[in-house]
């Protein structure tokens, strides 16, 4: 019985396959590159809307929060002009958004940053299977038990951004560590 593999790890489209295959597995595997993504939205953004902008790509969604360029005082006037810029950007917002899903195959996120204040317009929300053993379990219902969360959901993901808190420069180590052993395997070996 054929199970779509060649028996060399590679499917009928060459892709590789299997234990230890990168990026991401099925779910992704025809998922386009968003390599240029910052510099698409650099480009694509209209002059004016903000100082700067971070635009952070996963599997699932691109987040793009930026920074407004003119300061104001106090909480009141930091809510209203992040509101304003919300209702006066919602169509551009959206024609980008529509554009960038087109091109990337993500759902686009949007945010901004106005002095010590951030927020976030909308988010996506993505459901991840895990299979835990007795021991991780218990250390979730006790954060549901104790109060610190509502459901084991929800203490993942509390415990999720703990560890990202308390490790991001090793993760930042790791994130350059696994594009440099992209770039190489895209580059192969000259047989």
């Amino acid at each position: 019985m054929w199970n779509g593999f060649d028996g060399h790890g590679e499917d009928e489209g060459g892709r590789h396959r299997g234990r230890g295959a990168r990026p991401g597995g099925w779910q992704n595997g025809d998922l386009p590159p968003a390599d240029d993504v910052g510099s698409w939205f650099e480009g694509r953004l209209p002059d004016g809307w903000f100082r700067e902008v971070e635009v952070l790509a996963d599997r699932e969604e691109i987040t793009v929060v930026g920074t407004l360029a003119d300061e104001t005082t106090g909480d009141a006037a930091t809510q209203g002009r992040i509101s304003r810029f919300r209702e006066e950007t919602r169509e551009t917002r959206m024609t980008i958004a529509d554009e960038a899903q087109a091109r990337y195959g993500r759902k686009v996120s949007w945010g901004v940053r106005l002095g010590e204040t951030s927020v976030l317009f909308t988010n996506v929300s993505v459901p991840v299977m895990t299979r835990l053993r007795q021991p991780e379990r218990r250390v979730l219902d006790t954060l549901v038990d104790a109060g610190v969360a509502r459901s084991r959901s929800e203490a993942l993901s509390w415990a999720v951004k703990l560890v990202g808190e308390h490790t991001e420069s090793w993760l930042a180590d790791l994130r350059t560590a696994m594009q440099e052993v992209d770039k190489l395997r895209s580059q192969g070996p000259g047989l």
